[in-house]
């Protein structure tokens, strides 16, 4: 068993895939279980020939990737600039036995009156298997693609990102073995008993008590524990500390509870999803999301602390000698005001094993057991031995 994570910023696209096969080629060999290729949108009209290269000269049994504003390997994070980075992973053949084995998938939506028809679903959709799913935001209905797959295989762990290279459609590229394409998805599929699991971490902490929501309809939280929801708002912020009064004021969000069953919420109990307005004729507040009465909510901020906190504490204790990272494209050094914040934090947990990831337009892991596409958001997923 083995791992690599191999970058290059050479300008050249044909001497960066050289150097990061090559880097590969040296730690495990060739034909891999897998590889995972992150190339930057400078090198995104290449990404056809950069892929052809991979498997040509690595021979991997599954191949994906997508392109990225900014990727990451190791403990840096390489932002906006050219860098093609490649991981890769052998389990010494085990993946590979048998049609229900390592595979990369291809997912296709087309129109269909006012929703969806979805292909590729019937590939991937198996209890404890894992999806590694890669995305185009203007071509594919991620959320969509996950609740169809929650119905119908409620057991599988699904973790990716939405493609961020381009900033309008056909811009983005993405790889599934022999396949390059700027529309859809694609999927890399590992089977029930693969030595993975996720972590994701939402970059937030609760402000105030959490309530029940007594009223509302669609999107709107019109009544929260028997009060007008914008009055629960302003009482709040009222009570809550000048800091994270300014914090609200920015941004605030609101944590939905996936699981009520439990006595007490706390970390990783929450779905977090933005609080988008609020209506001063009707003291109702719009989130985005579906409100459903009589479940519970808590108000939530992020900032850079909050984010290096729940990052740390989702990553304490969880095994793992190589990781595959999807942070999104918002964190980075503006947000934290320090390069590779995300890229070290992952790396030194795994005592520098091979870290590999991308800069995501909406990163995707699991949240209360379910798969959903998050916001500012780090979605993991750990390889062990």
């Amino acid at each position: 068993m083995g791992f690599s994570a191999a970058v290059s910023e050479h300008p050249l696209a044909t001497h960066a895939v050289g150097e990061v096969v090559g880097q590969v080629l040296e730690e495990l060999g060739d034909a891999p279980d897998v590889a995972v290729l992150f190339v930057t949108g400078a090198f995104a009209g290449a990404t056809e020939d950069l892929a052809h290269a991979v498997r040509e000269l690595l021979h991997p049994t599954a191949l994906v990737g997508a392109t990225a504003v900014s990727v990451l390997a190791g403990n840096r994070e390489f932002e906006n600039r050219p860098a093609v980075v490649l991981f890769a992973a052998t389990w010494g053949g085990r993946l590979r036995t048998g049609p229900g084995g390592a595979r990369a998938v291809r997912f296709e939506a087309n129109r269909e009156g006012d929703g969806w028809r979805l292909t590729g679903t019937d590939d991937v959709a198996v209890d404890g298997a894992t999806l590694v799913l890669l995305a185009d935001p203007f071509s594919f209905p991620v959320d969509r693609f996950l609740e169809e797959l929650s119905v119908r295989s409620p057991g599988l762990t699904v973790v990716g990102g939405l493609a961020s290279a381009a900033s309008g459609p056909g811009g983005n590229r993405l790889v599934a073995d022999a396949l390059v394409s700027d529309r859809g998805a694609v999927g890399l599929f590992l089977p029930p008993g693969s030595p993975v699991h996720t972590l994701v971490s939402q970059g937030c902490r609760p402000v105030g008590d959490p309530f029940i929501i007594t009223r509302g309809h669609g999107n709107l939280m019109e009544e929260i524990a028997g009060r007008p929801a914008l009055e629960r708002v302003l009482e709040t912020a009222e009570a809550a500390a000048p800091h994270d009064r300014a914090l609200m004021a920015r941004g605030l969000k609101v944590g939905l509870v996936l699981d009520e069953s439990k006595e007490h919420f706390g970390p990783g109990d929450f779905l977090i999803r933005n609080v988008l307005g609020a209506d001063r004729a009707t003291n109702a507040v719009a989130i985005a999301a579906e409100v459903e009465v009589g479940s519970t909510v808590q108000f939530h901020v992020r900032d850079a602390d909050s984010a290096d906190v729940d990052l740390r504490d989702v990553l304490a204790d969880a095994p793992g000698q190589a990781a595959l990272v999807f942070t999104c494209n918002g964190r980075g050094t503006p947000f934290f005001g320090q390069p590779d914040h995300d890229a070290t934090l992952v790396s030194d947990h795994l005592d520098g094993g091979p870290t590999a990831g991308m800069f995501c337009a909406g990163e995707i892991g699991p949240v209360g057991g379910r798969p959903f596409l998050h916001g500012f958001t780090a979605a993991l997923l750990l390889f062990e031995d």
